[in-house]
């Protein structure tokens, strides 16, 4: 494996940062970590776990083809957010179509959990058109892994403010979550044991929990008792039909990973959202 170098988009990123950290503790692979900020502390701290840092732009055809030069594996990941639903899928098909035409043997791309199933919401359908690009453009080996709702979402400006943790979804309605940090795991699995993986389609998961448990289990963290409250659909609506699609789906349907025989099936252990919470640090 030593000669084999590993492509690694969104590097400075969650999932894409994850994947490089956990490859880089198992060693015997040469890594490259594709950034649009080269000089940034970010890209400087990969760097600093060994990494070959390199400038590109998934929009940028020809950046791509230098960073794709040598490759053995790929890492896909794209952005919903930053590029929105149409670019997204515009940068995977691209992503993988170069890496195809550059002999990449070995091509895993980072989807959404149940992407797969005609959910009707964008930025899961878009990323579904980008698994089937993969698949149909032949690689020797691919692999697509499907993270459910990120547990780190439940951290952020927009859900946790004050003493209210806020979401969309109704109190006790279960949502399957899992750490950016597990994403990584399953990553470097896809690559470490890329015979036992060839082809793999999985929907991956750490836990589900409901809006009421989440802010129990968040409060000793804070230092305040949190209390969740509902965002009503229509001010979600206002603010993205997309997430308010999604939504309305998280409440109607749900994801559906198999956490039960995901650890043996990838001998990889995903943190629980109790074990997540006890990894971050108080007063976050």
């Amino acid at each position: 494996m030593a000669d084999k170098l590993v492509l690694i988009t969104g590097a400075t990123g969650h999932q894409g940062g994850a994947t490089l950290r956990h490859l880089a503790k198992r060693g015997g692979f040469r890594l490259r970590a594709l950034t649009r900020k080269p000089e940034g502390d970010a890209a400087k701290a990969v760097a600093a776990l060994g990494a070959e840092v390199v400038a590109g732009d998934l929009d940028d055809a020809a950046s791509l083809e230098r960073a794709l030069a040598g490759a053995w594996g790929v890492y896909a990941v794209q952005n919903t957010w930053e590029a929105g639903v149409e670019k997204e899928e515009a940068q995977g098909k691209r992503l993988a179509q170069l890496a195809r035409d550059k002999n990449v043997q070995r091509f895993v791309y980072a989807s959404v959990g149940s992407a797969h199933k005609a959910t009707g919401i964008p930025h899961f359908d878009n990323k579904f058109r980008v698994e089937q690009t993969v698949k149909a453009l032949g690689f020797p080996s691919y692999a697509i892994i499907r993270p459910v709702f990120f547990m780190e979402n439940l951290l952020t400006p927009w859900s946790l403010a004050g003493d209210k943790l806020t979401f969309g979804v109704a109190p006790h309605t279960k949502l399957q979550m899992i750490a950016a940090d597990d994403i990584g795991k399953f990553g470097a699995k896809a690559f470490v044991d890329a015979e036992a993986t060839k082809h793999v389609e999985r929907d991956i998961a750490g836990d589900a929990v409901t809006m009421t448990e989440a802010a129990a289990a968040l409060s000793p963290v804070v230092g305040k008792t949190l209390t969740y409250q509902k965002i009503p659909i229509d001010v979600v609506r206002q603010q993205s039909e997309d997430v308010a699609l999604m939504v309305e789906w998280f409440e109607k349907v749900g994801y559906s990973a198999d956490i039960a025989t995901q650890e043996q099936r990838f001998g990889t252990h995903a943190l629980t959202f109790a074990e997540w919470v006890r990894t971050l640090p108080s007063g976050k």
